[in-house]
């Protein structure tokens, strides 16, 4: 698809391998997940057993990862803000589980460019598109996305793009607590996927066909520029609404 050429986002040229601490960790964490947490699951049939895919969801709690990593029952990689990466021991946490630390004053080129490595090796990425946890004290916690997933989702236009919603978690573990109250009952929603190759076409969505493709690829970096932010701002948004759809609090 040439739209994917125009997209300014690279690999890091560096190949991407699954730590090995990370193998065991699912392997071994996923039953005591389910075991001990009220999970209930729903369209895991969705989610392949391989192959690259972006899984975007929302985020109110930092067990948020853990409960789509058991939905996907795969390692799955996700892009961190660096304050997780400042100390010990959690830096050494982040490394072994592959986590990609996010720069925020460099507009997460960097931490792209590693999630590009990421689908690159045909492994799954985690995206909140938020960009953080929701620090809102009541509902909706629910905010505006930011583009990111959709330039990553455009430089690899035919990899599945999840919506996943998770309900509960923030009442499992809510902000500043340290407290896990593991009888609280998590809902995982599983949206139905769409590629950006798809969407792109779409009259609901991007309604860009063959000739506005070949028309963008010959004007000037500037006017291509705008008219991807546009696409990419109306994609996020339309993620977002699906999320809000599916019952993101």
């Amino acid at each position: 698809m040439s739209f994917s050429r125009s997209v300014e986002l690279q690999g890091s040229g560096e190949p991407f391998r699954v730590p090995l601490l990370y193998r065991f960790l699912v392997g071994f964490l996923c039953p005591l997940v389910r075991t001990f947490f009220n999970v209930h699951i729903y369209g895991i049939e969705r989610l392949p057993p391989s192959g690259p895919m972006i899984l975007a969801g929302n985020h109110v709690s930092n067990l948020d990862p853990i409960f789509k990593i058991l939905a996907a029952r795969r390692q799955v990689f996700y892009l961190a803000k660096e304050e997780h990466f400042q100390k010990q021991p959690n830096r050494f946490i982040m490394r072994s589980n592959g986590m990609i630390e996010t720069f925020r004053e460099a507009g997460g080129r960097d931490a792209l460019a590693r999630a590009s490595d990421v689908l690159s090796a045909g492994l799954p990425i985690g995206v909140f598109p938020e960009g953080t946890r929701s620090r809102r004290d009541g509902p909706p916690f629910l905010q505006p996305g930011k583009t990111g997933v959709a330039r990553l989702s455009a430089r690899f236009p035919d990899v599945p793009v999840f919506p996943i919603c998770v309900i509960g978690s923030r009442e499992v573990m809510p902000p500043g607590s340290n407290g896990i109250k593991f009888w609280k009952r998590v809902d995982v929603h599983i949206g139905s996927p769409i590629k950006f190759s798809q969407w792109l076409s779409m009259d609901e969505g991007g309604s860009f066909g063959d000739e506005e493709v070949a028309s963008l690829l010959e004007i000037d970096e500037h006017g291509q520029r705008s008219i991807k932010k546009a696409l990419f701002r109306k994609y996020t948004d339309q993620l977002m609404t699906t999320l809000e759809l599916m019952g993101a609090p």
